[in-house]
């Protein structure tokens, strides 16, 4: 992929994460609503600790998103593929967009699973656009440690 385009990926990708954080909170925020004007339970639960977990849910998620969008937001600005911890965050958030995406698609319709298939295609575009050996631009891939076993340029190991 053109490197040209690799920061616009990821900065649309944090942007579209970052907008999507706050309308996580207000959907659970809604169904805390519901559940405690409802007085609704789940056999037999207390229907305040199905109001308070709703809400935990949601900020937990919103919250998730929120900094899902900030490593996109740091690897497009630093123009650097983000770091171990920060690849695993991007990759489970495109986990669950994906499910939630089948599921959306039977609940809420196509109009639905679009949106949430979008936003996983742009996670991992940013991924695959800061793949391996993508560093910063006019920095080379640093050679192997001298030592390491490895074969290289046709020479063995033993030799």
């Amino acid at each position: 992929m053109a490197e040209v385009a690799r920061r616009p990926i990821a900065l649309v990708t944090a942007a579209v994460l970052l907008l999507e954080a706050p309308g996580i909170v207000a959907v659970n925020a809604v169904m805390a609503r519901f559940v405690k004007a409802q007085s609704m339970s789940l056999d037999g639960l207390d229907p305040e600790s199905m109001h308070t977990g709703t809400w935990a849910l949601g900020i937990g998620s919103g919250a998730a998103l929120a900094l899902c969008g900030l490593v996109a937001l740091v690897a497009g600005v630093r123009d650097r593929r983000p770091g171990r911890l920060g690849r695993a965050l991007l990759i489970g958030c495109a986990l669950v967009h994906a499910v939630l995406a089948a599921v959306a698609v039977g609940l809420l319709g196509w109009g639905a699973f679009a949106v949430l298939m979008t936003v996983l295609g742009l996670i991992v575009l940013t991924l695959v656009a800061y793949g391996e050996g993508s560093g910063t631009r006019g920095e080379e891939r640093r050679p192997e440690r001298e030592g390491s076993g490895n074969v290289r340029d046709g020479a063995t190991a033993a030799g």
